[in-house]
């Protein structure tokens, strides 16, 4: 078909991500852009319909923008001409233009000093391997790797009795009063064996919202109580693998199994620092506390996580450097070892992992994935072909840094950013105001770069609309707008379409961190309610008054005649929940409560809450 020259035919675009150029037999110069292909088809298409020619003339739009641009220059031509160059600036060139691919570091052709140095590294180790590329070798591998993986993942978690299995925060005694009155909810508390298999690293779980024992406020710390006497006893609200950890009796680095033994009642937990934890004191009565004994009959209880890192990173490590598959290939490989890693490694649902969740979650976040793919992925890691190497560096540092978010990001004291931690948190603030700079130099970095494509205003809109749609969503009542390290991927991915070194870091680093998240605590919502974000924080509801204080209490009167008293009911509860020593002993609508029960000769620490539970 013969193209007609016209005036008002758009120029070709030079960008990949507009154009895709076809090749005319008669030669480059017939060569069409899509945008071409649509404007001079289309009424050739139309002849061909109607039977007679259509003649197309330009149409001039004449909006009130630019009447209104009109109007200003004609007012303000000095501001006018000052905001038509920042509009151009921003605008970028036009026709929009690709960024040139980087050319590989460690291919070194340079003088220095005088002297021709030639090292062509990339170069050399391409040939060298270039035996190990067969697609063939590539799925051998690739099914040895799966059987592989399945047998470490069973001996990491499928060899040791499920009931054995517990999680770090796993304690004998209920939080939010979750025993019940007298604890009746939690016995029996004493004369009890359990054989317990902890995961590695728990000395890194810490409490996130404030526990009271005594009285002592704790936050930001494992919970655990006692540990110093002879005999290693720990309260019954302790987290279990933490405290083994303090007493010896597993290792922090490889998790293991134990044995504990109930003791029922104890008076007088000590506090004790050992293997870098520190316990609380406890100077009165608790109705149940443990002690682990130096053996136990559980086997295959070693931690594999550490074995398991290792392995994969040099499997990944291997797909950039010798295998070299095709780019789409290599991106999948890294999606599924990264997610499985985190489902059966370093941060399982379970313990043991919840495979039926996992897979639950596997469909979606491969669609997710390869929307990344199609938006970012496809530009910039097939640039680094020529430098496997250097690519290998620039994703998987990131890469791994992102999948082990709850060993990086997460000893950040930043975990929530609300008022309440980064208050209360030390190195807070100092922390949120390095990272507020960096991300603001790395942000106007990237914009930079795109902006010297054309494409900045395209990204722009996007992003403002998302915005725009953000800002909806945060007013809706009832709600809180909840950003979790999932879905911080899938907001700034996109904008690192652009074959630069840092944005290679940026996606490998991205990746890492959205399969993190949703391997490790699935799709949570965008939006919550305060109750989900408040988990077993205190409610901050009415707080009953004290009658009974330090100012007012009779020394002179026995303590087994002494008795506490408080005020009135507040409006809209329905009685009180009064703790003794951490421990609810008692729940009504009475204003006092006799001390004859308790032993005189202890300490002892009161709490009194109001409750809207219906009493007889």
């Amino acid at each position: 078909m013969e193209i007609p020259n016209s005036d008002h035919t758009p120029a070709s675009s030079s960008s990949s991500r507009l154009s895709t150029s076809k090749s005319s037999p008669d030669g480059p110069s017939r060569s069409l852009s899509k945008q071409n292909l649509v404007v001079t088809e289309r009424p050739y298409e139309l002849e061909t319909l109607y039977g007679e020619p259509i003649h197309t003339r330009p149409r001039r739009v004449v909006t009130w923008l630019s009447r209104a641009s009109r109007s200003f220059a004609d007012r303000n031509p000095r501001a006018h001409a000052w905001v038509t160059k920042a509009v151009l600036y921003i605008r970028g060139p036009r026709p929009k233009v690709d960024l040139p691919l980087p050319s590989p570091l460690l291919d070194i052709d340079r003088h220095i000093a005088g002297r021709h140095v030639v090292a062509p590294i990339e170069s050399t180790l391409i040939k060298a391997t270039r035996v190990l590329t067969s697609p063939w070798l590539l799925v051998l591998l690739i099914a040895a790797y799966i059987i592989g993986f399945a047998f470490f993942s069973r001996a990491q978690s499928f060899l040791t009795p499920e009931e054995s299995f517990i999680g770090c925060t796993s304690t004998y005694w209920l939080a939010n009063n979750g025993c019940g009155q007298d604890g009746a909810a939690c016995g029996p508390f004493d004369n009890s064996t359990f054989d317990f298999r902890c995961p590695a690293q728990c000395e890194n779980v810490i409490l996130q919202n404030p526990r009271t024992v005594g009285d002592e406020q704790i936050a930001f710390k494992p919970l655990i109580v006692g540990g110093g006497d002879a005999n290693r006893t720990y309260r019954g609200d302790s987290f279990i693998c933490s405290a083994a950890i303090q007493a010896g009796t597993i290792s922090s680095s490889k998790g293991g199994c134990g044995t504990l033994q109930l003791t029922g009642n104890f008076t007088d937990f000590l506090p004790f620092t050992s293997h870098g934890l520190t316990s609380l004191g406890f100077p009165t009565i608790f109705p149940i506390s443990f002690r682990f004994f130096d053996s136990t009959p559980l086997s295959h209880c070693s931690d594999l996580r550490n074995d398991a890192l290792a392995f994969n990173i040099l499997v990944t490590s291997a797909l950039f450097i010798l295998l070299r598959p095709k780019s789409i290939v290599l991106y999948w490989c890294l999606v599924c070892i990264g997610f499985w890693h985190v489902v059966l490694f370093s941060q399982p649902m379970g313990p043991p992992p919840k495979l039926d969740v996992a897979f639950g979650s596997f469909l979606p976040v491969l669609f997710i994935a390869y929307a990344f793919w199609r938006l970012a992925f496809r530009f910039v890691l097939p640039a680094f072909r020529n430098a496997p190497l250097e690519s290998c560096i620039l994703y998987l540092s990131g890469f791994w840094v992102g999948i082990l978010n709850n060993l990086t990001f997460d000893k950040l004291p930043l975990s929530r950013l609300t008022s309440s931690d980064i208050t209360k948190r030390n190195g807070a603030i100092t922390t949120l105001v390095v990272l507020l700079v960096i991300i603001t130099v790395l942000v106007i970095n990237q914009v930079r770069v795109i902006r010297k494509t054309g494409w900045l205003p395209y990204y722009a809109g996007w992003y403002i609309a998302g915005g725009l749609v953000t800002l909806v969503l945060a007013f809706l009542p009832g709600l809180s707008l909840r950003l979790h390290h999932y879905i911080v991927p899938m907001i700034i991915i996109p904008g690192t379409a652009f074959p630069t070194r840092l944005s290679a870091i940026y996606q490998g680093l991205l990746l890492g961190l959205f399969l993190n998240g949703t391997a490790a605590f699935g799709f949570d919502s965008i939006l919550q309610t305060a109750a989900d974000l408040r988990q077993d924080a205190p409610f901050g509801s009415d707080l009953p008054v004290w009658l009974t204080n330090s100012t007012n209490y009779n020394t002179s009167t026995p303590f087994a005649n002494q008795t506490i008293l408080w005020g009135a009911l507040i409006d809209d509860w329905d009685g009180f929940a009064l703790l003794v020593d951490d421990v609810q002993r008692y729940a009504g609508t009475a204003l006092n409560y006799s001390l004859a029960s308790l032993n005189a000769t202890i300490p002892h620490f009161f709490r009194l809450a109001v409750s809207a539970l219906d009493f007889p």
